[in-house]
C-alpha cells in the first residue's frame, strides 16, 4: 500500500503554471499528492507545462485562462470542480515582471502600463479568491498562497507596488477568511536564476543577487518548502504572513 502524502485528495490551482514558479509550484503539490489545475493565459506554454509533468499518479488539467476577468476565473473553479470535484488550495502565481519597460522612469510610467501592472499582480489574485472561496467554504476550509515578492520592499517601481499591494490584500483576506478555516499567505521571492528575473535587471546589473543576497541567487524550487508549509496541515496555524524566500536579501525585525 502506498504511503499517503501530505495532500493527497486535495485539489489546487496554480495561475502561471506554463513555466517558471508556477511549473515549480504545480510539481511540488502533485508530488506532494495534489490535483492541479494549471491555469496560464498562453495555451501553448500551459499546455507543454503539463505534458512535461504528466507521469504515473500525476493529476493535472491544463486550462487557458486570463486572471483579470472574472468570467475566466469562474471557467477556470467549475473546470476544477468538474474534473476533481472541488477546490482546496489557490496559488496566485501569475504576474508581470520581465514585461515591465525597465529603461522608463517610474515617475515617466505611462498609466496604460501602471494599469495593466495592477490588474494582472493585484486585481487577478483578488478575482481569484473570490472566485475560489465559496468552492473552500464547501471543503471545510482552504489555503490561498499568494506570490508577492522580495521587490515590494524596496525601490521597485510599479512592480514593487502591485506586490507590496498584494501584501495586504494578504493580510485583509486572511482576517476575513481566518472563520472559515481559509488561511491566506504569501511567498515574497528573491532573485532567481531565471531568464525571467535575469531579462527584469537594468543593464550591467547581471550577478546582482549574489551581490546583494547573502546566500545569493535561488531557484524556482527553493521557494518549494515555504509552499508545502503553507498548503499543508504544517502550516494550519499560519495565516496573514508572508515569507521571504530570498537568500537573506531582506531581513525583517
Amino acid at each position: 500500500m502506498a504511503e499517503a502524502r501530505p495532500l493527497d485528495g486535495k485539489v489546487a490551482i496554480v495561475t502561471g503554471a506554463g513555466g517558471g514558479f508556477g511549473e515549480s509550484y504545480t510539481r511540488c503539490l502533485t508530488g506532494a499528492g495534489a490535483s492541479v489545475v494549471m491555469s496560464d493565459i498562453n495555451a501553448e506554454n500551459v499546455e507543454a507545462a503539463a505534458t512535461r509533468l504528466v507521469g504515473d499518479g500525476v493529476n493535472v488539467l491544463p486550462v487557458t485562462a486570463d486572471v483579470t476577468d472574472p468570467a475566466s476565473w469562474a471557467s477556470v473553479v467549475k473546470s476544477g470542480v468538474d474534473a476533481f470535484g472541488g477546490i482546496d488550495i489557490l496559488v496566485n502565481n501569475a504576474g508581470l515582471m520581465s514585461e515591465i519597460p525597465m529603461d522608463v522612469p517610474f515617475s515617466k510610467l505611462d498609466l496604460e502600463w501602471w494599469d495593466r501592472v495592477l490588474a494582472v499582480n493585484l486585481t487577478g489574485p483578488f478575482l481569484g479568491i473570490q472566485a475560489v472561496v465559496p468552492e473552500m467554504k464547501k471543503r471545510g476550509g482552504g489555503r490561498i498562497v499568494n506570490q508577492s515578492s522580495g521587490g515590494a520592499f524596496g525601490p521597485s517601481g510599479v512592480y514593487g507596488v502591485s506586490k507590496l499591494g498584494l501584501v495586504s490584500l494578504t493580510v485583509s483576506m486572511a482576517h476575513e477568511l481566518a472563520r472559515h478555516k481559509i488561511t491566506v499567505n504569501a511567498i515574497a521571492p528573491g532573485f532567481t536564476n531565471t531568464p525571467a528575473a535575469q531579462r527584469s535587471l537594468p543593464e550591467g546589473m547581471e550577478g546582482m543577487a549574489e551581490q546583494i543576497a547573502p546566500l545569493g541567487g535561488g531557484t524556482p524550487e527553493d521557494a518549494n518548502g515555504a509552499l508545502l508549509l503553507l498548503t499543508t496541515d504544517a502550516g494550519r496555524w499560519i495565516t496573514g504572513q508572508t515569507l521571504n524566500v530570498d537568500g537573506g536579501w531582506v531581513m525583517r525585525i
